[in-house]
């Protein structure tokens, strides 16, 4: 788990004479739904500019309204970034692993042995069930989605099932099971800032989550009866072809695959693992590939452009390699840098202690830590402080009402991990779109564990007896009885 500040400002640590009000508050909060609405989703631009707007809104709200000098601002700022900086090195390290990893033929052998197990109306639920046991063992949705996710979307589409359809199943299988491992970092923080047991949190969040994610399954189990009519006849032995023409594909070609997920399992934290496969994707390309040194690491800093004679195969393996990835690090540095003045003016603790002052009895603060998640990670764009924000700020609200620590970390992740990779602008989603090659739009209505995961919160929360009215006076049973829930 990366080291991060577990500190933001909570609503007594502003200066009164700073804490903006709610209505200056809802300044540039209203901003950025507005210029990321009109002109990400009117105007069709790139987010970058509307990002930029948003930031000199909030930066000027904080100086000029607000009295924050630019040390202050550019202080918040700072930190948002140090506590998204894994998340820009993985997705340096993930662009070349890609691109290696085609080189080696890692992915295209993946692909070529997976056309042939796998049938198009069982393939979105055993994608769903894979990345999730995958996730779950290594504890990372963004290394499984990066790596086998890649793989499986050059399955899907030789199959002919629909390239969003499959991402929604990615996801819906990297964050059941990224949420369910003791191994994640995000797990490890919601535990962390809740003063939970680890164990504890992962098994109050246990039912909800198979719940969700048994749903999520019999959905693309639906969905697969569907997809299964469109594969045009004779693809997929044409794109066998096509791969088995132009890479070999003997077992050496998934070394990289064995070290990353190796070193994974080991225990080995998600950003040196991908390294060690960059290396091993570079090393296996000239082993087994044939190809020199020096155009192996070419292929790390300049991505791929196959030609195997077939063009949704040269289509699917194509990739921009180190230098393709430029435009998503810089959507995230600018998502982070609002995150973080949004954080430092205030603007987000004022926001949660509003939601606290409206909570009236143990099922509206569950629901609204939920809400608040999801808030958080649209405002913040990233998950860390979907979970830290509302984790902190809330955990004396509870202790009021006699809830267990675990109430509130599972409240937190269940709304918060999943949800971010909906919203387009969100480091998460950032990542996920490029990794697997479709927009956070396209395989938003797919991504069915997502609204799954807060929906089976809210309503479990709504019908449990353990959150009636007088909690507040009784203390709820013991803790190992509430992660029955």
């Amino acid at each position: 788990m990366p080291s991060l500040n577990l500190e933001p400002l909570t609503y007594d640590d502003i200066p009164s004479a700073r804490r903006p009000s709610l209505r200056q508050a809802l300044v540039p909060v209203l901003g950025v739904v507005l210029f990321l609405g009109v002109g990400s989703g009117y105007l069709k631009l790139a987010p970058h500019g509307p990002l930029l707007w948003s930031i000199v809104l909030t930066g000027a709200v904080g100086k000029y309204w607000l009295g924050y000098s630019w040390e202050d601002l550019y202080e918040g700022l700072a930190d948002s970034l140090l506590m998204g900086l894994q998340a820009i090195l993985i997705l340096f390290v993930i662009y070349a692993l890609i691109a290696t990893w085609i080189s080696a033929g890692t992915i295209p052998g993946l692909m070529y042995y997976g056309l042939a197990i796998l049938t198009p109306d069982v393939f979105l639920p055993a994608t769903a069930l894979l990345a999730m046991v995958v996730a779950f063992s290594i504890g990372s949705s963004w290394t499984t989605a990066g790596t086998l996710g890649v793989a499986f979307i050059g399955i899907g589409a030789g199959l002919g099932v629909p390239t969003p359809m499959t991402a929604g199943a990615i996801l819906s299988g990297a964050y059941a099971g990224d949420k369910q491992s003791p191994l994640s970092d995000t797990t490890n923080l919601a535990a962390a800032v809740t003063n939970t047991d680890l164990y504890d949190h992962i098994r109050a969040m246990r039912n909800g989550t198979v719940l969700a994610f048994g749903l999520s399954l019999v959905l693309y189990a639906a969905l697969g009866l569907y997809a299964g009519d469109a594969i045009p006849a004779g693809r997929v032995a044409e794109i066998q072809g096509a791969l088995a023409g132009t890479y070999d594909l003997s077992a050496l070609v998934f070394l990289p695959l064995v070290v990353t997920f190796g070193l994974a399992l080991y225990g080995v934290s998600a950003l040196p693992a991908l390294v060690a496969g960059v290396f091993a994707g570079t090393f296996t390309t000239v082993l087994v590939q044939g190809r020199s040194f020096i155009a192996s690491w070419e292929v790390f800093l300049e991505g791929t452009a196959p030609e195997t004679g077939v063009t949704l195969v040269n289509d699917l393996l194509a990739s921009g390699g180190l230098s393709g990835s430029a435009w998503t690090i810089s959507v995230v540095v600018a998502a982070l840098a609002l995150g973080g003045l949004l954080e430092r003016t205030g603007v987000l603790a004022v926001l949660a202690h509003e939601l606290a002052s409206a909570v009236f009895g143990p099922r509206s603060l569950v629901i609204g830590t939920g809400i608040s998640a999801i808030l958080v990670n649209a405002f913040s764009a990233q998950q860390y402080m979907s979970i830290v924000v509302p984790g902190l700020t809330l955990r004396n609200l509870y202790d009021e009402y006699g809830l267990a620590g675990e109430d509130l970390s599972r409240a937190i992740e269940s709304a918060g991990t999943p949800t971010g990779a909906l919203i387009p602008w969100h480091a998460g989603a950032v990542y996920m779109s490029t990794a697997l090659g479709v927009g956070t739009l396209a395989y938003f209505p797919y991504y069915f564990f997502a609204f799954l995961s807060p929906l089976v919160l809210f309503a479990t929360t709504l019908l449990g007896g353990r959150y009636d009215e007088t909690a507040d006076t009784n203390p709820v049973e013991s803790p190992s009885a509430a992660a029955d829930d």
